[in-house]
């Protein structure tokens, strides 16, 4: 046998892609499973771009999510995502990606994992990185996911039907706590012992937001001006590592570098005018804070769901340095957030209890598109380890 060949799904959700596999169809044993995902995606690619597999070339079009039927009560369906780096073999599961899981109700639909009544339906998804809850509500046409609608999603050309996500109980998912130091602000050291504040949150996923002012920058810059900064880039990094022992996700700053999908980080602007990734401009009055975002070491083109999560809830909290950056206190409103490809509305409610913030749900709409379905091949060469692959 020269390739395996397994079925897949390749899906668009919201602003990323990714292979979609049922648990069924991969190999029993999950330790097999990153060779698979590696082959499959073509990673660990010296040159990066993925050529040999379904990548993409950047980190929010390298990933891999596996869908099962739940056993859990009040749950449809299991997603555990992984997300994979184009130049490393590296297979990263301490995450969850908000975006991809705008494709997880439409997938489980169309699959037939679920079976909807009616025009719409509510896929509730269990989540298997946060061991959270995700109400996935979405418009259904003849027992299908409906694609085609009014929606117009920053980042994605086109229209589409959009996907209502609700993530319910989204804080502490990874560190227990949606405050994970307790403060709703703190002090890091940049390189040369320089300190600046931060907020460190867990809602969706941990993330740890600085203002781009501490980093000499106006918030307004692109991507591609980012990338080409290494100072900028070597300081992020660091901020990442502190705030991810800060945090408790790491021990010290060397398993923190071994842990590079959590937290995300964040520089942040109050509203300003500011031009698109295409060359749409966006005026103060259109947003409520400017957000730039890195995960993986690469500046992202739009924003992460549960980046965007993180976000609207911290600016809920008092004192924390987003809420600090509105003009006004953003109450029962939702947020808008303003990145390279335009402005994302999102929403998050939260409640006090004996003195702690607690977050009781976070909502967002995507779209999402099934782009290709059939058979995914690795070589075998590649996966020396699967040996004969379960067939549906």
């Amino acid at each position: 046998m020269q390739q395996h060949k397994i079925p897949a799904v390749f899906m668009r959700g919201g602003t990323s892609k990714a292979l979609m596999f049922h648990r069924r169809d991969l190999p029993t044993d999950v330790r097999l499973w990153p060779e698979l995902f590696v082959a499959a995606l073509g990673a660990n690619d010296p040159y990066g771009r993925q050529l040999d597999g379904m990548g993409g070339g950047i980190s929010s079009l390298s990933k891999v999510c596996v869908i099962s039927p739940s056993e859990r009560p009040g749950a449809d369906v299991d997603y555990s995502f992984f997300q994979l780096t184009p130049a490393t073999d590296l297979v990263d599961s301490s995450a969850s990606c908000g975006n991809m899981s705008a494709a997880v109700g439409p997938f489980a639909v169309d699959e037939g994992l679920v079976s909807p009544v009616g025009v719409e339906a509510c896929v509730r998804i269990f989540s298997t990185n946060t061991a959270r809850m995700i109400h996935s509500s979405f418009s259904v046409d003849q027992g299908e996911a409906v694609v085609d609608g009014k929606m117009l999603l920053p980042g994605v050309a086109g229209l589409g039907s959009p996907v209502r996500l609700e993530f319910k109980d989204p804080g502490g998912g990874a560190t227990g706590h949606l405050l994970p130091t307790g403060k709703p602000i703190d002090e890091i050291e940049l390189p040369g012992a320089e300190s600046i504040v931060a907020s460190m949150a867990d809602a969706g996923n941990p993330c740890v937001f600085i203002r781009a002012r501490d980093l000499g920058l106006t918030g307004a810059e692109m991507p591609d001006d980012i990338q080409r900064n290494p100072e900028i880039l070597e300081s992020l990094e660091a901020v990442r590592c502190q705030a991810s022992v800060s945090m408790g996700i790491a021990q010290d700053i060397g398993e923190a570098s071994r842990i590079p999908g959590i937290p995300k980080v964040a520089f942040l602007s109050p509203a300003q005018d500011m031009t698109t990734l295409a060359g749409e401009i966006v005026s103060a009055a259109e947003c409520d804070i400017l957000v730039r975002m890195i995960s993986l070491g690469q500046p992202h083109r739009a924003i992460p769901v549960t980046g965007a999560l993180c976000i609207a809830a911290t600016a809920r909290i008092d004192g924390s340095l987003v809420s600090g950056m509105l003009d006004t206190a953003c109450g029962s409103s939702e947020l808008r957030l303003a990145h390279p490809s335009g402005v994302t509305n999102v929403d998050a409610k939260l409640e006090r209890q004996d003195g702690t913030w607690y977050a009781a749900s976070a909502t967002i709409s995507r779209t999402a598109r099934r782009l290709m379905d059939g058979y995914v091949y690795v070589p075998a060469a590649r996966t020396p380890g699967l040996g004969v692959v379960p067939r549906s």
